[in-house]
């Protein structure tokens, strides 16, 4: 089985301005005269780490990761304002061309899948391929999996917990009453709904229980940011069309990829990368038989590393590689 290649440093970093408050971070790694490809974390809000870097053989590809609008190290901190779905892809662009890249593989999990399916579904002549985990199409269904009725009948004691923060009078729209806590001056509210909403995603993200997972994603600073920027999105619907995502998947057509997904994600259920698949014929369908969600589980992993390994032998001779 694959494992994470070994931990490298930026040769580069960077923040890029984009439209007013933002300020996005960028970094670059590997080989610069290798194949790009781009980083596309989840959340949204999730922001990059330096494991990231790994899933990719640092003498073949020039690896880019970035931090979308308030999370991770791109400022202001968990900003809402001027944070929607068209600026983040507007960004992509931005980096694309401040670092002179013709064309890159996307490489996206969650909802870095949906980023990336929605940029490749708008400039497919900038992509050479994509590698995608844990698909989510943002259908108001995917939302209401997670958030409403779905995932609730898995855990049902983490659900609990999920809800706690919230009067029972609330509870029948648990986004509208989350995103007043986490839009309110009130501190206290804030910290704890981040931290529950934070805590029941990293709990359902993984096949067996994960300690690391819930450690990371229940620090303040990670919490805050996930918890207020995806139920911005997710209350006004990915800031996207109904079904938009299945609807214009055939202008995918020439881009090869390779879908990962696990058997067990309740996070983002198969149905998501399977009817993606019936529709995307340039690209294979992965099922990791002994995953969730996780792009850190052993299996998945070794599926990714695989994925970029070949993606790289596709483009070899078009870079210095």
């Amino acid at each position: 089985m694959l494992v994470l290649y070994p931990d490298i440093k930026p040769y580069h970093r960077q923040h890029l301005k984009v439209s007013p408050p933002h300020e996005i971070y960028v970094e670059e790694s590997g080989n610069p005269r290798g194949i790009p490809v781009l980083f596309i974390h989840g959340g949204p809000g999730g922001g990059c780490t330096p494991q990231y870097r790994r899933f990719f053989d640092p003498q073949k590809y020039r690896i880019i990761l970035f931090d979308q609008r308030g999370a991770g190290k791109s400022t202001p901190h968990a900003e809402l304002m001027n944070n929607d779905t068209q600026s983040l892809l507007d960004d992509i662009e931005t980096i694309r061309r401040a670092l002179k890249v013709k064309s890159w593989v996307l490489f996206g999990g969650s909802w870095g899948s949906t980023l990336s399916l929605l940029y490749a579904e708008k400039y497919p002549e900038h992509v050479l391929g994509m590698i995608l985990r844990g698909i989510f199409l943002c259908r108001k269904s995917d939302i209401d999996w997670l958030y409403r009725h779905g995932a609730s009948l898995v855990f049902p004691d983490y659900w609990e917990d999920f809800i706690a923060p919230i009067p029972v009078d609330e509870r029948e729209d648990l986004l509208a009453a989350y995103y007043k806590r986490l839009v309110s001056n009130n501190e206290l509210a804030r910290m704890a709904a981040a931290k529950a909403w934070s805590l029941w995603e990293a709990r359902c993200s993984t096949l067996r229980p994960s300690a690391s997972s819930v450690e990371f994603f229940s620090q303040p600073h990670i919490a805050l940011a996930m918890a207020r920027i995806e139920v911005h999105f997710f209350s006004h619907h990915g800031f996207l069309e109904p079904n938009q995502i299945l609807r214009e998947a055939n202008r995918l057509k020439g881009i090869p990829g390779t879908i990962v997904h696990g058997r067990y994600d309740m996070i983002c259920p198969l149905d998501n990368a399977f009817e993606l698949s019936k529709i995307w014929h340039d690209a294979s369908l992965n099922i990791v038989r002994d995953a969730g969600h996780s792009a850190m589980e052993p299996g998945t992993v070794d599926a990714l590393i695989r994925a970029t390994r070949d993606m790289s032998m596709r483009y070899a001779d078009e870079f210095s590689v």
